[in-house]
């Protein structure tokens, strides 16, 4: 396993938890990332994250871990479109059903090709994703494509049943350091660094270092 040189540690503001993300970033990414939350149930999560120089995702591999089971997903990206594959042990759906959660899906998806569109994936929960699409489309500070409004399909990996659903997504850069997120009927004001990484993002995270 090799050795990264950089960090980011964020502190989760809608549960208890943190997520710490070692990365290499000069020539695409490559990231290993741990999750520990509380919610709906404590589990941790643990990913490898691979993109091109582009910043188009190659390959995201992830894993969730509670008490008495555990799932597990890779996605991976070519020209032929998205690969899913996946593994489960123990009953999440039981242990999400005891928590007042039921209904668990299963792990991926059984449409890979509704993936089709997607370049980026992004981990439900997890401000290092948001970063993807920032850096492919050159919405960091000092970008060469600020303004108008990017939409993004991406492959959205729900936690911590790991079920891979397409999600259409939309940045606009609102001044140095903030980009306005929408999906759905959602919306926020985030904030981030040079680099694309997220600093603040409200009701989620904040980063720590």
């Amino acid at each position: 396993m090799s050795v990264l040189p950089a960090s980011a540690l964020w502190r989760r503001t809608d549960c208890n938890g943190v997520e710490h993300v070692l990365y290499d970033d000069h020539a695409g990414l490559r990231a290993r990332g741990t999750v520990v939350v509380d919610d709906p149930i404590p589990y941790t999560c643990r990913y490898q994250l691979l993109a091109d120089e582009r910043w188009a995702t190659r390959l995201f591999e992830v894993e969730t871990e509670g008490a008495g089971w555990q799932r597990q997903v890779r996605l991976e990206r070519s020209v032929d479109g998205w690969r899913v594959t996946t593994h489960e042990r123990g009953r999440l759906d039981q242990v999400l059903a005891r928590a007042g959660r039921p209904g668990a899906a299963f792990p991926g998806t059984d449409l890979p090709e509704e993936l089709a569109d997607a370049v980026d994936v992004d981990l439900l929960g997890s401000p290092m994703t948001n970063t993807l699409p920032l850096r492919r489309l050159g919405l960091v500070p000092g970008g060469a494509a600020g303004g108008r409004a990017h939409e993004v399909t991406v492959a959205w990996v729900l936690v911590p049943e790991l079920t891979v659903v397409p999600a259409e997504q939309r940045y606009a850069v609102i001044d140095a350091g903030r980009i306005r997120f929408e999906s759905g009927t959602f919306a926020a004001e985030v904030t981030v660094d040079d680099s694309g990484f997220v600093r603040h993002y409200p009701g989620l995270a904040d980063r720590l270092g």
